[in-house]
């Protein structure tokens, strides 16, 4: 998309990737000042593709439920699946050989996108959901929506080099993977699907893990239907379902965490009796289980807010957000210190990197600042001498502007002399058309209106100049300081 206001970005591209549409965003690249210049067209590039399973933005997600994007490689009978929340970063592979299996787990994640590697004429089209194509075979159920791809990213020599350099790996042994060839294909793909939609844009995924079907109870689509596990089989609403009956989490983490565990539930005991152990601590410790559900609905979404700063996608609120949140994490470890229970133990431990995060950032940027991150008003005094200098110059300018007016009047003797701004026409001195005859001769007449005449002076010309020419540098800079501190959140996962 391009031409389109900026608060309306996500409402029209919501309408378009509901029908399983990608949006191609193209912005500008260069100042449009330089342009300007040399007398030519701003640049623009494609500087990202939103497709369903590649969001990031809240305005575009449900929050209490993952967004995932999958990649599947058939093999015969055998089959590969990799699916991440770009959002999250979780990114998880596994590979089975019961094709039913294949349906069974795609039924359950839900993905808003699927990617299938293909040889077929209709290579890089996306199928929406109920669209048939020949490249699909009969097994992949037609509720979803598909991006048919070339095979060579899912080729085992592409797919595994690509995994060793994102993650920074010597062998595949470390992750699990070593003996999943389909899993790995299947990742592989989708690193290079989101490198190909994303751009420039970084995608902090988590190191990929692999699991087993075995690890868990399989349920299949019919039962989950009949269960009523998410959503009622009257009307399909979440609603009177098992989720909505039990969901008390205070947080969106959680909700997610709880639904992906009714989906899958576990068949290890020692796992079921961590998770039965956690909860009759809580149970019978109220008050414990009080003070972590108030201070846990102060904390935000981390996963998602990590996840956009991590790719340059945050703005200041969205870091303000997240230092807060950062800054209950030690709080939240006080409460579970008695914890005997594996959950609670869990928490009593904060990365020292996370309290000094939340600690740069708060001292930082100001306590509400404003939503768009090039007009200024985002750093603190005291983070930078160049822009402290910066804005001691403009305040006095400003202070300048301010003390015209009463100078004027005394100087020219006109008590109703003003000085006044509009974007058009920059700072002048008002004075009525009856009393313009008592106009100073280093009075520059500017712009002439029915009751008034307005003015300028070599002086103020040159404040003007300042000031306007300030603010830009000032706005600019404090941009940079902000890019500064979101890019060290590069790589950084909760």
């Amino acid at each position: 998309m391009t031409g389109v206001p900026f608060e309306h970005v996500y409402r029209y591209s919501n309408m378009l990737l509901e029908k399983g549409y990608p949006v191609v965003i193209c912005d500008q690249v260069e100042d449009a000042a330089i342009a300007a210049k040399e007398r030519r067209q701003v640049k623009r590039e494609i500087t990202r593709i939103l497709t369903p399973g590649t969001l990031t933005d809240d305005q575009m997600l449900r929050g209490r439920q993952n967004n995932f994007l999958a990649a599947v490689v058939i093999a015969g009978d055998h089959w590969g699946l990799a699916y991440a929340d770009v959002s999250t970063g979780e990114f998880l592979a596994t590979q089975s050989q019961n094709l039913e299996h294949l349906t069974q787990e795609l039924m359950r994640l839900q993905p808003s996108e699927i990617l299938f590697p293909t040889h077929a004429p209709d290579l890089g089209k996306m199928l929406r959901p109920g669209q048939k194509s020949e490249s699909l075979p009969d097994c992949l159920p037609a509720d979803f929506c598909y991006s048919l791809r070339s095979q060579i990213p899912f080729t085992l020599g592409e797919a595994r080099s690509r995994i060793l350099e994102e993650f920074k790996l010597r062998s595949l042994e470390g992750i699990g993977c070593e003996n999943l060839p389909l899993g790995v294909r299947a990742a592989g793909g989708l690193l290079e699907y989101l490198e190909e939609t994303q751009k420039q844009n970084v995608v902090p995924l988590q190191q990929l893990h692999s699991y087993t079907l075995s690890d868990y109870l399989i349920l299949d689509y019919q039962t989950r239907r009949n269960l009523e596990i998410t959503k009622t089989i009257r009307d399909g609403t979440l609603q009177g379902s098992l989720l909505w009956a039990i969901d008390k989490t205070s947080t969106a983490m959680g909700a997610r965490a709880l639904r992906r565990w009714l989906l899958q539930p576990l068949l290890s005991i020692k796992g079921i009796c961590s998770r039965y152990d956690t909860i009759e601590e809580l149970i019978n410790n109220v008050e414990l289980r009080q003070d972590l559900q108030q201070l846990l609905r102060q904390i935000y979404d981390l996963e998602r807010l990590t996840g956009r700063a991590a790719n340059g996608s945050a703005n200041a609120k969205d870091l303000v957000g997240l230092a807060d949140s950062l800054s209950k994490l030690p709080q939240l470890a006080q409460l579970s210190k008695g914890g005997k229970s594996p959950y609670l133990k869990a928490l009593q431990n904060v990365p020292p990197l996370l309290e000094e995060l939340a600690k740069k950032i708060n001292s930082y940027i100001v306590e509400s600042p404003p939503l768009y991150l090039k007009e200024g008003g985002l750093i603190k005094p005291g983070v930078d001498p160049q822009l402290d200098q910066m804005q001691a110059g403009a305040a006095e300018d400003q202070q300048w502007i301010a003390n015209l007016e009463i100078q004027e009047r005394e100087r020219t003797g006109i008590s109703t002399l003003k000085v006044g701004f509009n974007k058009t026409f920059g700072y002048y001195i008002s004075i009525t058309r009856s009393k313009s005859d008592q106009a100073p001769d280093d009075y520059i007449r500017k712009q002439t209106l029915t009751n008034e005449e307005r003015y300028i002076t070599p002086e103020l010309k040159e404040r003007e100049a300042r000031i306007l020419t300030a603010k830009e540098d000032l706005n600019q800079l404090e941009y940079e300081i902000f890019a500064r501190l979101r890019g060290k959140w590069e790589n950084t996962r909760i």
